[in-house]
């Protein structure tokens, strides 16, 4: 058995949340009043043709989006078999070179888990349907449906 409760520091006088070591702050500082000659000097390697420095400094100026918007039209999908139609369209656009593999990847994802949310919904509405035909209910709690008999 533990003599610490779970959440409870094991050093409460231990360093606060934070706190930063006196060599990090002393590396700090000198990076701060020399951040302008640092800052010309990337950009004097980068313009004499630095590869490295060239991408470290477009990097900062630019960075990679990581989402954008994919010019394409899916076609509806209004039962989890519309799916098979979207794929289809999806893999036509690859092939016509609209679309890149990784943006099939991702749109396919996507059709994927909107024909898993259609059927989901599809087989709930039968189902409710059924048991209102049958007159039966569902109940939540089975489990103490159970233990009551």
């Amino acid at each position: 058995m533990s003599q610490f409760r779970p959440g409870q520091s094991g050093n409460p006088a231990g360093r606060p949340r934070g706190a930063r070591s006196k060599i990090t702050v002393a590396v700090e500082t000198l990076i701060d009043a020399a951040s302008t000659d640092i800052a010309n000097k990337a950009i004097e390697l980068a313009r004499a043709g630095d590869p490295t420095m060239i991408r470290a400094l477009l990097d900062r100026a630019a960075p990679p989006r990581r989402d954008r918007h994919i010019p394409f039209e899916l076609p509806p999908m209004e039962k989890a078999a519309d799916a098979v139609k979207a794929a289809a369209a999806i893999a036509q656009a690859v092939a016509d070179g609209e679309l890149t593999p990784s943006e099939a990847r991702e749109l396919s994802d996507f059709v994927a888990n909107y024909a898993k949310a259609l059927e989901i919904s599809d087989l709930e509405a039968r189902l409710q349907r059924l048991e209102a035909a049958n007159g039966t209910r569902r109940c939540a709690c089975r489990a103490t449906d159970r233990a009551a008999d």
